[in-house]
């Protein structure tokens, strides 16, 4: 078993209480693989939820799924427990047609702010007293909502200029105020990728931040909901966290699929899945460890090169692995594409002579980075993100770890080989930018750890017991309105799928639930009433990828 700290077990919670909790606000069951389901009313929202974390402890809200059906809408609020993921619940919450109207959770959840935004500016489902109603993905001059069952994908979408009015403004003084605008991207290489962040000044301090995102289209989603489940899905994970994370996030898909489809793993293909997720979680926090430390002082020279040349041996390994660098496409539904490259012992040299050299090249880090001195001032004691916020904006992976929230689901929702190895969660009590440096760099060290004990395994295997695939259907039609949401830890956190299936060999709803999403709306929280380089600091902390936030 994994050796995790030592924390309070979550209060297992009924189905019979949970019905108890709802009560009649309850108009139907409507139960999900995994995870009970109650049917409430659009006015009812606030209530169950804030009943449902103060009464049984679901403190998370993982998801928001929304979708049009055509006899009504629907918001299914997917929610489980920071100290017990493996107890779930699904809130599901239809409105008429004529009147998609239902009641914002913000008040209780303040990860759904940006969530309704999404299913607004993408499903065209009204939220009740949100703060903040406005599209978050597309411009704000967009017609219709490109997921509504009317959506004219022929007709153009798009009012170019507001009224005719000429973008180009002068700038404008307001005699009462001290305050200045400043966009920040969404062209910048601080900005990691196509962010727009609007912030407003109090002279050098930032009193308001409002991360603007949408510039990166992908259409991942839909582009699944066009694939079989058997073959044509599985190619598209590696594009989401399209830098770093290619085999977790292919491993996010395949949990999902198995599990929706009943689908067992050989465990000699789980090893081989464990390690090669951990090479990818390695690859990740070091391109995060090397582009951070180019925005906090600006060093390309020395971290910025040692990182990617650290990374460069994991690729190598990986290509090894897999037959490719970047999109892998390694997993299948039942196990991986193939075994070890032969000689198989050259392969499994070459990734031990990789560990063994990590010590090293650990410390030389600490030498360079954590010990620095110019990075200590940009880290300690900015991007001050508490516990309480942190579980409100729904953040995971290494930035709720830099809290102290001790989370990582390896552990705490087990599958591939995780539960039957060595390793430690490791979590930071600063709250603050330096931990979450240090979060990402300890990591490494425990990855390196679930290596060389799936390789000392992979070594020793026997050579007829080595079966790499389970025997999957070639065609899989998994019961309509069949239900689920799954998860993996992947290199930034909960990396998350909801699937609806509609007895086709297709999905009938496809939703990824992103951790950077979650990760970059806690920003506001993190760079309020600090300094524009504190922000810069805070948004690199985050370690997000907008090809993922977009989605």
């Amino acid at each position: 078993m994994s050796t995790g700290l030592e924390r309070q077990p979550a209060v297992e919670v009924t189905e019979d209480e949970l019905e108890a909790i709802v009560g009649d606000r309850a108009l139907a069951r409507d139960d999900h693989l995994n995870a009970p389901g109650f049917v409430i009313r659009p006015d009812d929202v606030q209530d169950v939820l804030k009943d449902l974390r103060d009464e049984a402890g679901f403190d998370h809200l993982a998801n928001l799924t929304a979708q049009e059906y055509p006899d009504r809408y629907e918001s299914i609020y997917h929610l489980r427990k920071y100290a017990d993921p493996t107890q779930e619940v699904s809130v599901v919450v239809p409105t008429t047609t004529d009147e998609p109207v239902s009641q914002t959770a913000e008040p209780v959840f303040r990860t759904a702010d940006w969530h309704e935004r999404e299913a607004f500016d993408l499903v065209g489902i009204d939220y009740e007293g949100h703060p903040d109603p406005r599209r978050i993905l597309l411009p704000e001059t967009w017609q219709g909502h490109p997921l509504s069952r009317d959506y004219d994908q022929e007709k153009p979408q798009l009012v170019t200029l507001t009224e005719h009015a000429n973008p180009i403004q002068p700038d404008h003084h307001d005699d009462e105020s001290d305050t200045m605008f400043l966009n920040i991207g969404p062209h910048h290489p601080a900005t990691h990728g196509v962010l727009h962040i609007e912030t407003v000044l109090d002279g050098e301090t930032v009193v308001d931040v409002d991360p603007d995102i949408g510039y990166l289209h992908r259409c991942e989603e839909q582009m699944c909901q066009q694939g079989t489940y058997r073959h044509q899905i599985m190619p598209y994970p590696d594009r989401w966290d399209y830098v770093s994370a290619g085999l977790l996030n292919e491993w996010a898909y395949a949990r999902v699929a198995e599990d929706l489809a009943d689908i067992d793993v050989p465990e000699y293909a789980q090893v081989i899945r464990t390690m090669g997720a951990e090479l990818s979680r390695i690859a990740s926090h070091m391109l995060a460890l090397a582009t951070f430390a180019l925005d906090v002082y600006g060093d390309f020279t020395a971290i910025f090169q040692y990182g990617m040349r650290d990374r460069e041996v994991v690729q190598d390994i990986l290509e090894d692995l897999t037959g490719q660098r970047l999109m892998f496409n390694y997993f299948r539904l039942g196990g991986v594409a193939w075994d070890l490259p032969e000689p198989r012992e050259e392969f499994i040299e070459k990734t031990r002579d990789f560990l063994d050299g990590l010590p090293a090249k650990v410390d030389e880090y600490n030498d360079l980075l954590t010990a620095n001195e110019i990075f200590q001032i940009r880290t300690h004691d900015t991007g001050i993100l508490e516990p309480e916020v942190a579980k409100q904006y729904g953040c995971t992976g290494p930035v709720a770890r830099g809290s102290g929230i001790d989370y990582d689901l390896r552990r705490d929702d087990p599958y591939g080989y995780y539960e039957n190895l060595e390793w430690d969660v490791v979590t930071k009590d600063g709250c603050d930018n330096y931990s979450r440096v240090l979060v990402r760099m300890q990591e490494v060290e425990e990855s390196a750890k679930i290596i060389e004990q799936c390789l000392d395994l992979l070594e020793d295997w026997p050579e007829d017991e080595r079966t790499v695939q389970s025997n999957v259907p070639r065609t899989l039609k998994p019961d309509a309105d069949t239900e689920i949401y799954r998860a993996v830890e992947g290199a930034k956190g909960e990396l998350g799928i909801y699937i609806r299936a509609d007895g086709t060999d297709k999905p009938g709803r496809f939703k990824i639930r992103s951790p950077c999403f979650h990760n970059l709306s806690a920003l506001p929280e993190m760079a309020e009433g600090e300094y524009i380089p504190d922000m810069i600091a805070s948004l690199g902390s985050l370690d997000i990828v907008l090809g993922e936030v977009d989605r």
